[in-house]
Order: structure tokens, then C-alpha cells, then sequence
């Protein structure tokens, strides 16, 4: 099994349409046997979840997620599980444990292009209700 986590700095990013980089753990037997950071190249939202297939992918911890990009997902057959913050490792380690905090309705909802984008806060430096993200 392959999971992916949205990345930046070793954390969860906190928009998975403007993810430029993901952690890739190889699992086994529930034991993580290797990782590896990986560029998207340019893909963003739709197209990541056909970037995630490529890459064998069975399912994905990120923050923020629209419909548009669920739908994509839940296609391919990508388990996914957002409202995810904090270490990318722990997430995962979490996950494996059946011990992950995360918020099935999270979603990124807001317009880009007024002043600010998800990439460029979390829930708790900007009160996920002024922003609408859950």
C-alpha cells in the first residue's frame, strides 16, 4: 500500500490543489518500509489525482480539499482523508495506528485572488470560519 501526504517543511499542506510536493510512504504488513519526497511538476488540483494513480497511491492525508478534487479522487479509487495539520510523519504513523484526526467535511471553499490563498494559512492562524475552510 501506498500513502501520500500533501507536503511542505516536514507538515500537512494545507491545500491539496496547490501541493507542489508529496511524501509517498510505502507501507507493508503496517510497517512503513520506505519514503520519499516527490515533486508534482506543475499538476494541480484535477490533475493530481491522476498524478496519485501514476504513482499507485491508495490513499491520501492533506488539509484542505474542493469537491472538484474529492470527485477525482473517490474515481480513481484514492481513499482520502482531509483536515489533517500538523507532522506529515505522525499523520501516517496515526493512520496506521487507527488513531488519525481528521474532518471528513474538510474542504476548501474560498476564492483565491483576495489577498490570500490556503496554501498561505492553517484553520488556526486564521478561524477556518472566516475563510471557509473546514
Amino acid at each position: 500500500m501506498k500513502i501520500a501526504v500533501t507536503y511542505l517543511n516536514g507538515s500537512v499542506f494545507q491545500h491539496f490543489g496547490h501541493t507542489e510536493q508529496f511524501k509517498i510512504f510505502t507501507v507493508e504488513n503496517n510497517d512503513i518500509t520506505s519514503s520519499e519526497i516527490v515533486d508534482t511538476n506543475g499538476h494541480g488540483h484535477g490533475a493530481l489525482a491522476s498524478f496519485l494513480a501514476e504513482n499507485d497511491v491508495n490513499v491520501l492525508i492533506c488539509g484542505g480539499i474542493g469537491g472538484g478534487a474529492q470527485s477525482a479522487l473517490r474515481m480513481s479509487g484514492i481513499k482520502f482523508y482531509a483536515g489533517v495539520t500538523g507532522s506529515a510523519d505522525e499523520a501516517v504513523e496515526d493512520y496506521l495506528n487507527g488513531d488519525l484526526d481528521f474532518n471528513p467535511a474538510a474542504v476548501c471553499d474560498h476564492h483565491h485572488g483576495e489577498g490570500h490563498n490556503c496554501g498561505e494559512h492553517t484553520c488556526e492562524s486564521h478561524g477556518c470560519g472566516s475563510h471557509k475552510c473546514k
